[in-house]
């Protein structure tokens, strides 16, 4: 028997193996969980949340997460984690688990029910019973890495059904008669086995919960929101939501820069002719006189590492850019591993690049000789063969780890680079604690430009809003 009492002091009910209705407590903790991970609830959305949840009720937990994350979200790339904490504070009652089933079965009524697009929630917990150890010795010592927040048993599972080859077997099902049919089910059945693949961590995430408590996990096993995921760390599905957030964010900054472009026309004020006029109204500057200001807009150049460690950090950063280019006279590209080229011919304005083009950039821009990465020989081909895209109306953008692997950092030719430019700024995906560690340059080039940590697109998008020209 459950009791549960609903907001706002309406009936209370009691029930048997029902949804317990929250109570005020419990919002507000998970409105807390939810600051914690980057969503910012106030007060206010607190309590619009606790009208929606009078209004809606808890009958219909679909209904009841909309409502919610109308009330309580206000960015993209959140909605990710808001699923994650709903699922473990209003998920309900847990259902009594079974035996483990065939394997051979199970697979089967999976690939069935991903073909008919039926819900597969219930099957999610069967496959977990069946093929995730779920309280073996397999949950409670091994974890796949922490990004994945749904611990070893949503692991076994998805290994154990192979997932990319049920997505065949049901874009072949799904069926078409020409190449345009074939990629469209393709697509369409790989979105549905990324659908049974979220289904089968929220029951595992929850199934945690019942071991080590609901706060224990919301905190440490909970997906981060895109704009919060490292860099450096990005899997490959990741990267794919970074992507996303690209033409969003670009829109913002863009506003952002037009504003300060704008305000910038207006000119400062010229404090000696301001005074002189002053003298027609007794020394009263009633009409201010402005310094004329030079109309045009910036040029950007972009020096980018492109090596397998950054490269994530990289192909994010030269998106952005290109889809900021509106807002600049001209933006050249630059790449280099331990060499350097241009690749501003690989960018069409108005198109996005093809995903991995940091890939393709290694293989055919001629941006690298032996492999490893070698900023003091990046940095000297950079002077020596394009120093003149460098001028007094040019932002400079370096983006890299600054990790040498022991070879000279070459700081005459960044000098070089730094008083021909307006301005230089340095973007660094590793955090902060990390540039004076192993093979890092990091503090030597601190000492002729700025550096600035950018360890996911919540950074990456405060620094490049304030340091780009106006």
């Amino acid at each position: 028997m459950v009791r549960a009492e609903s907001f706002g002091g309406r009936d209370r009910r009691s029930t048997e193996d029902a949804t317990p209705t929250p109570t005020a407590d419990r919002l507000v903790d998970f409105v807390g969980l939810l600051r914690e991970h980057g969503i910012h609830a106030g007060p206010s959305e607190t309590v619009d949340a606790a009208a929606a949840i009078v209004a809606l009720g808890t009958a219909d937990l679909a209904m009841l997460r909309s409502g919610l994350a109308a009330c309580l979200l206000r960015r993209n790339g959140q909605r990710s984690v808001f699923d994650q904490l709903f699922d473990l504070f209003f998920g309900g009652g847990r259902p009594m688990r079974r035996a483990a089933a065939d394997p051979g079965s199970v697979r089967e009524r999976v690939t069935a029910a991903l073909v008919a697009g039926e819900d597969t929630a219930e099957l999610a917990r069967e496959a977990l019973d069946t093929f995730g150890a779920y309280g073996g010795a397999g949950e409670t010592a091994g974890r796949v890495s922490g990004a994945s927040g749904a611990g070893w048993s949503s692991y076994l599972t998805m290994k154990s059904l192979r997932p990319d080859q049920i997505s065949e077997e049901v874009a072949q099902t799904l069926g078409g008669a020409g190449q345009f049919d074939a990629a469209v089910h393709s697509i369409e059945a790989r979105r549905r086995v990324d659908r049974f693949r979220a289904a089968v961590q929220a029951e595992a995430r929850l199934r945690s919960a019942e071991l080590r408590g609901i706060e224990q996990i919301a905190r440490r096993g909970v997906e981060s929101a895109g704009d919060s995921l490292d860099f450096l760390g990005a899997r490959s599905q990741d990267l794919a939501e970074m992507r996303r957030l690209v033409h969003p964010l670009a829109r913002k900054l863009a506003t952002r820069l037009a504003v300060r472009r704008k305000r910038a026309v207006r000119g400062q004020i010229d404090l000696r002719r301001t005074l002189r006029r002053s003298m027609g109204t007794g020394g009263v500057p009633i009409d201010p006189v402005l310094r004329a200001r030079r109309h045009g807009r910036p040029d950007l150049v972009v020096l980018a590492d492109v090596s397998g460690s950054v490269s994530g950090f990289a192909e994010f950063t030269l998106q952005l850019v290109q889809a900021l280019q509106d807002q600049f006279s001209r933006v050249r590209s630059f790449g280099f591993v331990d060499t350097c080229a241009e690749i501003t011919g690989y960018f069409t304005p108005g198109e996005p690049p093809v995903p991995g083009f940091a890939e393709d950039i290694v293989r055919e821009a001629g941006v690298a000789r032996f492999g490893s990465s070698n900023y003091g020989e990046a940095l000297q081909g950079f002077v020596d063969h394009y120093l003149d895209a460098v001028g007094p109306r040019t932002c400079v953008l370096i983006l890299g780890d600054a990790r040498t692997n022991r070879t000279d950092p070459n700081l005459a030719a960044l000098e070089s680079v730094s008083e021909r430019a307006k301005a230089v700024y340095w973007l660094n995906p590793e955090p902060s604690r990390s540039w004076n560690t192993g093979d890092s340059a990091a503090e030597a080039y601190t000492e002729v430009v700025t550096m600035h940590e950018c360890r996911n697109v919540r950074q990456l998008a405060e620094v490049i809003g304030r340091l780009l020209p106006a």
